[in-house]
């Protein structure tokens, strides 16, 4: 059973990641005609490996400054996505309102990402399917 929750764990991992890159990357493109509006992102890859590790017990560097005393401030945690650092876009050209979405650019990965999550998902079923194939002997 073990096997089969690790094979299960890694898509319900990747199609949730995706879902909520899917938000951030929508709130991007909503957000493109806000003055200093700046769009972020996430490293799908490693936040992928970090939600992992993390699921299966792993450890996964930290998210805080260490304090080396009890005298030291709270650091403030940095936003993450999925548990990975959530990035600011780095723009091709750059807007007199500050705003950093690039429409084009966001479309693209938008698009891409919602291509990735569908695979996933059929991927998946897919899956499933076979399992329950396998389980009635058919």
């Amino acid at each position: 059973m073990g096997k089969l929750d690790d094979l299960m764990r890694f898509q319900e991992t990747a199609l949730s990641l995706r879902a909520q890159r899917q938000q951030l990357l929508a709130s991007n493109i909503a957000n493109a005609d806000t003055p200093n509006f700046k769009a972020r992102d996430i490293d799908f890859n490693k936040a992928l490996q970090g939600a992992i590790a993390r699921s299966a017990g792993g450890t996964t560097t930290p998210n805080e400054v260490a304090k080396t005393s009890t005298a030291h401030m709270a650091s403030k945690a940095l936003p993450t996505l999925g548990g990975a650092k959530l990035l600011y876009a780095n723009p091709q050209q750059g807007s007199i309102d500050g705003n950093t979405v690039d429409m084009d650019v966001q479309r693209n990965q938008f698009t891409d990402n919602a291509m990735r999550y569908e695979v996933s998902l059929t991927l998946a079923s897919s899956k499933l399917k076979g399992m329950l194939t396998a389980i009635q002997g058919q």
